[in-house]
């Protein structure tokens, strides 16, 4: 078998994780966790959407496209971004076409999608900049439900758990946790804006870590279990969202009791590996390393404003793991649609699970070539439904 690019992790546990999904892939689990935080109305902290407003029903209108396809009609109108289009139609036609089934879960995303999904009450996170985004109640009963789930999971250890999100602003908590949880990672953080917009994002990290008393980058507990958990959970409750408290749990518990786990995502996912790791007692992080994995794609890890392997690298130190993390091949280069090849002009990089995955697919023998040609397809079906 033909590896995918890896960014991170020891090559033979790189190896046999990879031979994991491709051998149970095709029946894996696929949850999209939607989610809210107020930080996405920050003029020029996001584009995923164009305008705060739209990027109240970007998570809504994604998750539809994801469940019910390009050429359907759909209850909510994506919203206008700056260039290409949206990630969401990546994923939708890898799960069309693999027939996996994902199940949407609603966390506080401020307009809920039109579709059959699982609701778990809450708003949208406050801005993180306050340093009073999750009420702690939330982050105890999110982290609570998400272990009780993944323990739930691990029952089936041969069906492998994939992790996608939707957050508008997701980034900028992703910055202010890691921040929060002691790693120096200015610069390093992707963004959905063409250029990430790192300054913006110092300060509100600064201002809400400030405004919670909890300390800077380079400073983290190393206490007993319980005050470094404390800790973790001062942090989510500060300046973090609700997708990734659950998500996190997810990864802990299903990780660690050997359930493959893919993290589709970029920097908001290593965030929750982050997380994860530093709720996790020393002796089950190897473990948990070796079972869960990044995959994001070709765009998030070449991108020349940010750096995902040094952001694996900084996790890896802190919590005396190799995190492991593939780059899928995906590319639009060569495709007919305008809106497709912006991704390669840095216009759209990632979300909705996109680089996961187009990495699963890969992994269960599919060549991105074919992949990119399909969601041509689907792209021109897309816009030719949204005209109608």
């Amino acid at each position: 078998m033909a590896l995918p690019r890896r960014l991170s992790g020891d090559p033979q546990r790189a190896e046999a994780w990879c031979a994991q999904l491709a051998a149970t892939g095709g029946s894996a689990r696929v949850l999209l966790l939607l989610a809210g935080t107020d930080t996405a109305a920050v003029s020029g902290i996001s584009a995923a959407g164009a305008t705060p407003e739209s990027r109240r029903w970007t998570a809504a209108a994604d998750a539809e496209l994801l469940l019910l396809g390009p050429a359907a009609q759909r209850p909510h109108a994506l919203p206008p971004l700056p260039a290409g289009v949206t990630p969401a139609l990546i994923a939708q036609v890898v799960v069309a076409q693999l027939g996996l089934d994902p199940l949407v879960v609603d966390l506080g995303a401020p307009v809920a999608p039109a579709i059959p999904h699982l609701r778990l009450a809450g708003d949208p996170a406050r801005c993180l900049s306050g340093g009073q985004a999750l009420e702690p109640q939330r982050v105890e009963r999110l982290l609570a439900l998400g272990r009780r789930w993944g323990a739930h999971l691990a029952r089936q250890p041969a069906r492998p758990l994939l992790l996608a999100e939707c957050v508008p602003g997701g980034t900028t908590t992703a910055q202010a946790v890691l921040t929060g949880l002691g790693l120096p990672v200015q610069g390093l953080v992707s963004g959905s804006l063409r250029t990430p917009a790192h300054a913006l994002k110092a300060e509100l990290v600064a201002r809400g870590l400030a405004a919670a008393g909890l300390p800077s980058a380079g400073c983290h507990p190393q206490g007993q279990l319980s005050e470094r958990r404390a800790h973790v959970l001062s942090v989510l409750a500060a300046v973090g969202d609700p997708m990734q408290v659950l998500a996190a749990a997810l990864a802990l518990e299903a990780g660690h009791r050997g359930v493959p786990v893919l993290l589709a995502g970029g920097s908001q996912m290593a965030a929750v590996l982050a997380l994860a790791l530093a709720l996790a007692a020393p002796e089950q992080r190897p473990r948990l390393a070796a079972s869960v994995a990044i995959g994001t794609t070709a765009w998030v890890a070449g991108e020349a404003g940010s750096d995902l392997v040094a952001l694996l690298e900084r996790i890896g130190r802190q919590w005396s793991v190799e995190p492991l993390a593939f780059a899928a091949g995906l590319r639009f280069g060569d495709c007919a649609r305008a809106e497709l090849r912006d991704y390669e002009r840095g216009y759209v990089k990632e979300g909705v699970g996109a680089g996961g995955l187009a990495l699963l697919w890969e992994l269960l023998g599919r060549s991105p070539q074919d992949l990119a040609a399909a969601c041509d397809r689907a792209c021109s079906e897309l816009l030719q439904a949204d005209r109608a």
